[in-house]
């Protein structure tokens, strides 16, 4: 078999051109809301064709359990216990501000200057770099900003608040904000005296004129054509399916009574929806419809030889603690295909995404990797599929190149995830073992009291769903992972893990 590098310098050499890459991410999808991996009643054809011309990952684990953080590791090679922000958190400045017309004050904790993310280093490299969708890694003022990260170009949300809206009433563009044709009301937003959530009516004024995904995805399309003749980086983190639920109702009517669906009248956040398992439904098969555009663009283009697509997700998706937040029910969907909770904890439901890769001619059609892999893993692996190995900065991730192009690869030695929220976790995934850790951070606002941590010792072979906590069985291997643990953990000021950092 011929070497990666071999691999790389002739496949660099025939094409003359380092190949593009379009990044998708999802936002709180689960891996089995996609037909490639079992799906029965959402349709996903193009992701699934894109999987069947490229590599299906089994065993690929977000950044971190909710946005924010889970996109720090994407951009930055680092996995939680080193990465800048731990935990969603809205910038010092956007606190208590509305959800509608905050702009230039808006955003999440920004990622600090010296950050240095993955579109800078393709930057550096000469590739235009663009950015579609949602960021929620620093205002637009702030250090974090985009234009100030790596990116030439900019079109979607700043703000993961603002983000929770598919009629927002602007977006941003660049560094600027364009308005748009969508009258104001908070995702928040619930029925007034005299509207009956009986009735389909009462819901139409959850919805606006211009959807936020269709203008992103145009954007993103156009950024595509418009470097064609170049190698470009081309990020796109829709906001779907993150909740609120809306959706055009011309894709709302392929899933309108095909189901049981009775109205989400509110009482568990955001706004109601008449039919809220046909509106996620369709959100993801919109998606997916955008996702073909893209595809079709690059045939049309001749660039598929020269054109590496991935499709993840930045954490699990709203299963066990979540389940039914804003009138979702991703267990009737089986989003998380068994796994245990969703988005917030560090069991498997909650960190698990979709992997998808294709690179025509060069990743074997309809093949499927067992390996485990993070978020960290992505820029040491898109470097080296670039030919850049040299360019990788700091990072914690392992280049999966050669698993993508047929080699042979050691496997990984261990996987590290903590998460600064829901009370302060972590887990590590060694070989079959998975060791989960709870309670690391004080209970409630500003109290010192460390709160008592629990332990749970799992293996995923045998029991993927997290059920049997075999702990008191294997207290050496248990003794052996919490000190490889405590070696992944950097205390942080602003992300202070109390059972850890004393």
């Amino acid at each position: 078999m011929k070497s990666l590098a071999l691999l790389l310098a002739l496949t660099l050499t025939v094409h003359a051109r380092q190949p593009n890459i379009i990044f998708i991410m999802a936002d709180d999808l689960g891996p089995g809301d996609l037909g490639c991996y079992g799906q029965k009643i959402i349709k996903t054809p193009n992701l699934d064709r894109m999987a069947a011309e490229g590599m299906r990952f089994t065993q690929m684990y977000c950044g971190n359990a909710v946005c924010a953080p889970s996109r720090c590791v994407l951009m930055t090679g680092l996995h939680p216990g080193h990465a800048f922000i731990r935990d969603n958190r809205q910038a010092e400045d956007a606190k208590g501000l509305p959800d509608v017309g905050r702009q230039e004050h808006e955003g999440q904790f920004p990622i600090p200057a010296e950050s240095v993310t993955v579109a800078e280093v393709f930057r550096s490299m000469g590739y235009p770099t663009g950015g579609f969708g949602k960021w929620g890694l620093g205002g637009p003022t702030s250090s974090g900003a985009q234009l100030r990260q790596g990116f030439d170009r900019w079109f979607g949300y700043n703000c993961q608040g603002v983000a929770h809206n598919f009629y927002p009433t602007y977006l941003w563009d660049d560094d600027k904000t364009i308005e748009l044709k969508n009258p104001p009301f908070s995702p928040h937003d619930t029925f007034k005296p005299g509207e009956d959530p009986a009735k389909e009516e009462s819901y139409k004024r959850f919805q606006g004129n211009e959807y936020s995904a269709d203008l992103i995805a145009e954007q993103a399309l156009k950024f595509a054509r418009d470097n064609k003749d170049r190698p470009f980086f081309l990020y796109w983190p829709t906001t779907v399916p993150h909740v609120a639920l809306q959706v055009p109702d011309d894709s709302l009517k392929e899933y309108t009574g095909k189901f049981d669906d009775p109205p989400y009248t509110g009482g568990k956040g955001y706004i109601p929806h008449f039919r809220p398992k046909a509106a996620y439904a369709a959100m993801i098969t919109r998606m997916d419809r955008e996702i073909g555009r893209m595809q079709a663009l690059i045939t049309e283009l001749g660039l598929d030889n020269d054109t590496i697509f991935v499709f993840v997700s930045d954490n699990g998706p709203l299963s066990g603690t979540h389940q039914g937040l804003a009138g979702t029910d991703c267990a009737f969907f089986d989003s998380s295909e068994g796994r245990r909770d969703g988005k917030g904890t560090l069991y498997e439901g909650g960190i698990r995404s979709p992997g998808i890769v294709r690179w025509q001619g060069k990743i074997k059609a309809g093949s499927i990797s067992d390996r485990v892999t993070g978020f960290e893993d992505w820029m040491p692996t898109l470097l080296e599929l670039a030919g850049a190995k040299d360019k990788t900065p700091r990072t914690d991730g392992i280049s999966f190149a050669p698993t993508l192009l047929g080699e042979k690869q050691a496997d990984r030695e261990f996987l590290y995830r903590e998460f600064h929220g829901y009370g302060g976790q972590q887990m590590l995934r060694m070989g079959e073992w998975k060791l989960v850790r709870r309670n690391l951070t004080p209970k409630g606002k500003g109290k010192a009291k460390a709160s008592v941590a629990t332990e749970e010792l799992f293996n995923i072979a045998t029991d993927p769903g997290e059920t049997k906590d075999v702990a008191t069985d294997h207290p050496d291997l248990v003794s052996q992972m919490k000190k490889i643990m405590a070696g992944q953990h950097e205390p942080s000021a602003d992300f202070p893990m109390t059972a850890l950092d004393r």
